[in-house]
């Protein structure tokens, strides 16, 4: 296999990733370690075939991938998800402390020496 000098613009010019000579599959160790490093876990999930064909066009719209495009759509939902919930846990909290009878305070009682 001829080296060639893993440079973005051998990236960009084709002299590196766009024929097997210059392509190899990475091992399952790099990606072990590509999923750590970016705190990745690969799942399975099933979905429409409709709704990943609507994904795809929408992520080639945008220049992406269809796969970064579900995960960036699913962490905003779930960023909202979490202030929605955070929003009623607080409303619940005022709540019950709206119905918490306030406690008096009471002198404890001296005995005589």
């Amino acid at each position: 296999m001829k080296k060639v000098k893993g440079t973005p613009s051998a990236w960009e010019s084709g002299a590196l990733g766009v024929n097997q000579e210059t392509t190899r599959i990475a091992g399952q160790e790099y990606e072990d370690a590509l999923d750590a490093a970016l705190g990745l876990k690969a799942i399975s999930i099933r979905m429409p075939i409709s709704l990943i064909e609507t994904y795809k066009l929408i992520a080639q719209h945008h220049g992406v991938g269809y796969q970064p495009l579900m995960r960036d759509i699913l962490s905003r939902w779930a960023k909202e998800g979490m202030r929605e919930v955070m929003r009623n846990l607080e409303a619940q909290a005022a709540q019950a402390n709206e119905r918490l009878e306030p406690l008096e305070y009471k002198e404890p009682e001296r005995r005589a020496a």
